[in-house]
């Protein structure tokens, strides 16, 4: 958990020394924090299909100096979220510009053309050429170089991407300056990393739909997800009940959980499977029938979230922001008939889309003032020593089939350049 202030616009300042290459282009010095890279490294799929079976590791030439307006970061740290899972298996909206390969020692000039005219860097896939895909939608970089044109941006800074699908799997990207927001160093690179998806989505869940006060309860499933623990942690704040639902689990791990959630600000906390017992529902109703619970969040779709409707009151909305379960939602007729049960969707993405760069600035400082504590977590690092190979492997052996660890925490990703 990071409990020191970060402000987006509090900015700190690198010490390292720069050097100019060409008009206008600041780049690390050579005696500066370390060397210039002369590869990096990206985690890359061809075609789509499971996590642990599409993934592959692949070494790309270094980073040309960036063009006008554009700037080369090293990415320090990136997420593994369940929409990049999607992404790997060909099941989610956006999935990141087809890149072409090059290797390290390829001659020529490195082609930052694809698909689309927009400029991205290219990676090696170590088989021979064609086109990738880097997967990865957020995570926290370091500038390493700045292109001419670019103001605002300093080498040394950290920053977030702002950008759909910038490929963050990867040890260095180059970027439109219009493309990332710096951040603050103090909020820590697991926050940072962490801090354009996940975080707004909660905050928004909480306030674009229902009008919440301080007493109202609210319903959500999945709340063991990083959303929902964000969710937990914001209604708590603001005097908002939850009512959480997760699925059983051996009865020592679930009362951890419970006990986990209730100490994020969970209300009660819930399995699905208690919820087959009619007495549950009726407590449920004791419990809020002074305020109905008008708001329903919902990450896992299925017949268990079909069950929670009936904790619903009057006028009630449901909000579907994920499908973990992969399986459809039914709503019945009767709810919104003579509830007035309304179901909506919500997808961060098409929020970023439909608001302009300041409101996007705005609404990750306002994230940011939370002081939100971290999901449980883990980092995998992909080490400079691993071949390709090697790397893919092992890559393939951590994420499994969902992107998270063997103990069900989050996974963050360090993908180190190679040695070569």
């Amino acid at each position: 958990m990071s409990s020191r202030t970060a402000s987006l616009r509090s900015l700190s300042r690198a010490t390292a020394t720069t050097t100019a290459t060409s008009p206008g282009i600041r780049l690390f010095s050579a005696t500066a924090r370390r060397a210039a890279p002369s590869a990096h490294r990206a985690l890359v799929f061809r075609e789509h299909g499971a996590l642990n079976d599409a993934l592959s590791a692949h070494t790309f030439r270094a980073l040309s100096p960036p063009g006008p307006g554009r700037v080369n970061v090293r990415v320090r740290l990136a997420p593994v979220n369940p929409s990049d899972v999607n992404v790997v298996e060909g099941v989610y909206p956006n999935k990141p510009s087809p890149e072409t390969l090059l290797p390290p020692d390829s001659g020529g000039t490195q082609d930052f053309s694809v698909a689309g005219g927009e400029p991205v860097q290219s990676v090696d896939g170590g088989e021979g050429t064609g086109e990738v895909y880097v997967p990865g939608n957020e995570g926290v970089a370091e500038v390493t170089a700045v292109g001419e044109g670019v103001s605002g941006l300093e080498v040394g800074d950290w920053v977030v991407f702002a950008k759909t699908q910038p490929g963050t799997w990867a040890s260095a990207r180059q970027v439109g300056a219009r493309d990332v927001i710096r951040v603050d160093k103090d909020a820590g690179e697991v926050t940072a990393a962490m801090l354009s998806v996940n975080p707004p989505t909660a905050l928004c869940l909480l306030r674009e739909f229902v009008p919440l006060k301080e007493g109202d309860w609210i319903v959500q499933n999945g709340a063991n997800s990083a959303v929902g623990q964000l969710v937990i942690q914001i209604a708590a704040q603001r005097g908002i009940r939850t009512l959480n639902f997760v699925r059983s689990r051996e009865e020592q791990a679930n009362n951890a959980l419970v006990k986990h959630l209730g100490a994020l600000g969970a209300t009660h906390t819930f399995t699905y499977d208690a919820l087959a017992d009619r007495t549950l529902t009726a407590h449920i109703k004791q419990l809020t029938h002074t305020a109905p619970p008008r708001l329903l969040l919902n990450c896992v779709s299925g017949p268990q979230t079909t069950g929670l409707l009936r904790l619903l009151g009057q006028d009630a909305q449901l909000v579907s922001y994920g499908a973990m379960s992969k399986q459809p939602l039914a709503l019945p007729a009767g709810a919104q008939i003579f509830r007035g049960l309304v179901a909506r969707g919500f997808w961060m993405s098409a929020w970023y889309a439909a608001h302009a760069r300041k409101e996007r600035e705005a609404l990750l400082e306002e994230v940011v003032r939370l002081k939100l504590e971290e999901p449980r977590h883990t980092v995998f690092t992909v080490q400079a020593g691993w071949s390709d190979e090697e790397a893919g492997r092992r890559v393939r052996e951590a994420l499994g089939v969902q992107g998270r660890s063997p103990g069900g925490e989050k996974v963050l990703l360090r993908v180190e350049d190679p040695v070569v």
